[in-house]
């Protein structure tokens, strides 16, 4: 095992930047496809969620259909329809820049868990409580909006907070279609310069600290939105 030289990311890239440059911008690249992911992931996946517990069969069928599309297609090749199959089809997908449509894919792919969880959430309260919030008048939306989503999404943080540590390792896929993420500097740069350690050791540091961050960030919304008497309460 040869010394490791941990200078080489003051080195230039021959681009006018250093690697270690290089390195914070892929990270920034790698975290702004997995927030921007997430938050489609959150809107699309609680949506099909909320229609999959709805007394509406058509309705019902849309969630579990969009549910069952995206969680049983590997986002690999999700990915790739997106990237090279959707813009053959619909022609104005062809300006459309790269990373908004990596973004869709993996936003999708990870709203299909996300509906499970919403669904299960919806389906664990008890049912008196869709009932007694129909029985005062409310619409079913805003029985939805102002009765079981309140419940339900303080049932679910846990598993979300998973998956939104998941959508941040995921977002390494984004390589494939030339995404400058971490995942692509880390190939790119220990082929130019032959230290494989150096480079992969920090990128594997940076994926950590990225994941862990929305653990604890997580833990911390739980902890503020528990309610005495349901789980995790006090």
């Amino acid at each position: 095992m040869g010394t490791w030289d941990w200078q080489l990311f003051l080195q230039d890239t021959g681009g006018g930047e250093t690697y270690l440059d290089w390195m914070m911008s892929a990270w920034g690249w790698t975290l702004s496809v997995a927030v921007s992911a997430l938050v489609l992931a959150l809107v699309i996946g609680s949506l099909m969620g909320i229609l999959r517990t709805t007394p509406s069969r058509l309705l019902v069928a849309i969630g579990n259909t969009w549910t069952e599309l995206f969680r049983n297609i590997p986002l690999l090749v999700q990915i790739f329809l997106w990237y090279h199959v959707l813009p053959s089809i619909f022609l104005s997908l062809r300006n459309v820049p790269s990373f908004v449509l990596v973004v869709f894919a993996l936003g999708c792919f990870t709203s299909a868990r996300i509906s499970e969880q919403v669904k299960a959430g919806i389906q664990s309260l008890p049912r008196g409580q869709r009932y007694a919030g129909l029985a005062v008048g409310l619409t079913l939306p805003q029985t939805y909006r102002y009765v079981l989503l309140p419940m339900a999404f303080r049932i679910v943080i846990p598993p979300l907070t998973s998956e939104s540590m998941n959508i941040v390792k995921n977002s390494s896929v984004a390589f494939a279609v030339s995404i400058a993420e971490l995942t692509m500097f880390a190939m790119q740069a220990s082929e130019e310069t032959s230290r494989f350690e150096e480079i992969f050791i920090p990128v594997t540091a940076l994926y950590f600290i990225s994941a862990f961050a929305i653990n604890r960030i997580a833990q911390l919304i739980e902890k503020r939105m528990r309610i005495p008497g349901q789980i995790g309460g006090k």
